[in-house]
């Protein structure tokens, strides 16, 4: 049996990022990983979707050159090979800086299989060959480990299928192997209409795809608010994308060379549609096969999900077995950069510390959608303010209220979710952003919320111009009973 302090069990952005925390905090540390080190984000979500995104806009960027400002390009084509080559150098490269960073801490990384033995205990079964550097007692590949301080289970996500409807990974994918399937389709039937669906949609019409967004739910984007939706269906319509929304998919056969599905719109007959691919993209499911829970007395709820007993911590009901990422159930949001924050937490309890509570935490959490156009927001939205019971002043400006808005010519808005307070009004619960480039815009928008900032405090600080931010600072200008642009 060997010892170490932390024992991580999966690592992707949550795991990892416990495993360098932990380990800079003086711990020894054994990260578990039966597949590469990054995860999905860093393999097969995150990172090569934004760099197709990335080409996307290129591309997109040729037509609106031609079409917008009189610039004679043309795209001769898409070299399908050289795109993908690009991407997968990128993730290359980042897989090795996080594989470099792991060693440099002196993180113990074993590709191997883990499951729980015990309340403290794991036993991996290596699957490969380990690598990092060994700081803990007997730091073999594989056997049976007990973790002094304790055990953090980080096993991430996997995308939820439909039943009888098994992905091929060419005329049925999800979006794990989306990205990786052979060739650019000319047709794509998206299922689902949320962060993942959005771009994948988006995505595929920029390379030139009839694209049909099937939403089950009233609206895309269900979860952002209502404004943030009513925008983004009317950029995606714009770009030649139809959207179904309440809308539900009743049957799909593929057949030699796509799918023949039928779809239940809102209102109306039953369509069916013929196209070269199904994207399926309705969620995400934990995972937690082989983990052993009920050696350790851990169980999940009907969903799967992994609920901790102390958010405050992301402890279970098991002293000593703490739970980052996908595992956890809302208010986590099965966010990249929310495990990032959720691994640091646990690796500096485990370590002693006293870190800011979890709980608080989730509402101040950036959440952005990268199609075209874009989508950002932090925060409360309208509704969700309402539903709380608080009494709100909202002031929507249209990106194209500025200047910069114009020369981009993408419509968008800005919309601030503010309590009233008296005759004015008081503390910033949310920041809603639709157009180009607004994923970048977004931080201000966390430090404002996340630092219970009122619309007066944000006037007083000038945002350059022309810049598609200033639409940011002019929001918070009418609303401190200071504007300038907006009537």
């Amino acid at each position: 049996m060997h010892e170490t302090d932390i024992i991580v069990i999966g690592g992707g952005t949550g795991g990892y990022s416990t495993a360098l925390r932990a380990a800079a905090l003086g711990l020894d540390v054994v990260l578990a990983e039966r597949d590469l080190v990054g995860g999905t984000c860093l393999h097969r979500g995150c990172i090569p979707s934004k760099a197709m995104l990335h080409a996307a806009e290129l591309v997109d960027g040729i037509s609106e050159a031609r079409e917008r400002w009189g610039v004679k390009a043309t795209l001769e084509a898409v070299d399908w090979s050289a795109l993908t080559s690009t991407r997968d150098d990128i993730v290359a490269r980042n897989h090795r800086g996080v594989e470099g960073h792991l060693s440099h801490a002196g993180v113990h990384v074993v590709r191997g299989s883990a499951a729980l033995t015990g309340p403290r205990t794991v036993r991996i079964t290596p699957v490969g060959t380990a690598t990092g550097t060994a700081t803990g007692a007997g730091a073999d590949a594989g056997g049976e480990w007990t973790a002094r301080r304790g055990i953090v289970l980080a096993t991430g996500s996997r995308p939820r299928t439909l039943p009888g409807l098994a992905p091929d990974g060419q005329r049925v994918v999800t979006s794990d192997d989306a990205l990786f399937a052979p060739g650019l389709p000319d047709s794509v039937l998206v299922l689902g209409g949320g962060a993942i669906g959005v771009e994948y949609a988006s995505l595929h019409r920029s390379m030139g795809a009839d694209v049909t967004l099937v939403e089950a739910a009233d609206r895309l984007l269900p979860l952002e608010d209502a404004d943030v939706s009513r925008h983004l269906t009317r950029g995606l319509k714009k770009r030649g994308i139809e959207v179904l929304t309440g809308a539900r998919l009743e049957h799909a056969e593929p057949y030699a060379d796509g799918v023949r599905a039928t779809v239940r719109p809102a209102r109306g007959e039953p369509r069916t549609l013929d196209t070269r691919r199904l994207l399926v993209a309705v969620g995400r499911a934990p995972v937690t096969d082989g983990l052993n829970l009920s050696a350790a007395g851990l169980t999940t709820d009907d969903r799967g999900f992994i609920t901790p007993a102390d958010w405050s911590r992301l402890e279970t009901a098991v002293p000593g077995i703490h739970v980052v990422g996908d595992l956890l159930p809302p208010p986590s949001l099965g966010l990249a950069h929310a495990s990032f924050a959720e691994g640091l937490l646990v690796a500096e309890t485990l370590a002693g510390l006293s870190p800011q509570p979890q709980p608080a935490f989730y509402d101040t959490v950036p959440r952005v959608t990268y199609s075209s156009p874009q989508t950002a927001a932090v925060g409360l939205s309208e509704a969700q303010a309402l539903e709380r019971g608080l009494d709100v002043v909202v002031n929507t400006m249209p990106l194209t209220a500025v200047a910069k808005g114009m020369v981009h010519g993408q419509g968008g808005m800005v919309k601030v979710v503010a309590e009233r307070a008296g005759e004015g009004t008081g503390q910033v619960l949310g920041v809603h952003l639709v157009g180009p480039h607004v994923s970048e815009m977004v931080a201000e928008s966390q430090l404002i919320v996340g630092w219970d900032a009122e619309p007066s405090d944000v006037a007083q600080h000038i945002h350059p111009h022309p810049t598609l931010s200033e639409a940011v600072g002019e929001a918070f200008l009418t609303l401190a009973g200071r504007g300038l642009h907006q009537i």
